[in-house]
């Protein structure tokens, strides 16, 4: 009886321990910076105007909202290197990263420039957005 109970004890502080361990994990992920990859697939014959766009308007208007250009990245090789483009932002937390998006896509600046880029159509296929919290181990804090 004494070891059952003893067993039990042990599975149920091993049980709080790993939640306990998770909560503050996913707080420490939530809380510290958080960076965004973003992977932009062009429409067929448009990728020269989606580089185009980000070179002479979206970089910049990034920083003005608050979000820091990490890098950007077109892959070695085709097909990817000739249709899509690869990127990552640093936010402050997931809350900034929310009002930052938030006030570029209504900011007049962007919208001007979206429309005329896209004047001849569409030039984004499609968008992926994967938010990471950098480790322990990372350089990157």
């Amino acid at each position: 009886m004494e070891n059952t109970m003893l067993k039990t004890a042990f599975v149920s502080f091993m049980l709080i321990a790993a939640a306990l361990t998770a909560a503050s994990t996913a707080q420490a992920q939530s809380s510290g910076p958080v960076y965004e990859l973003r992977i932009y697939t062009a429409v067929e014959g448009k990728f020269d105007a989606v580089l185009a766009r980000f070179r002479d308007h979206t970089v910049r208007l990034f920083e003005k909202h608050g979000m820091e250009n990490v890098g950007y990245w077109v892959a070695a090789d085709p097909p990817q290197s000739q249709t899509t483009l690869y990127y990552i932002l640093k936010h402050k937390d997931r809350e900034a990263a929310k009002a930052s998006w938030a006030a570029f896509r209504k900011d007049p600046e962007w919208i001007t420039a979206q429309k005329a880029s896209e004047a001849n159509g569409k030039i984004v296929a499609k968008t992926e957005s994967i938010f990471l919290s950098p480790t322990d181990f990372s350089k990157l804090k």
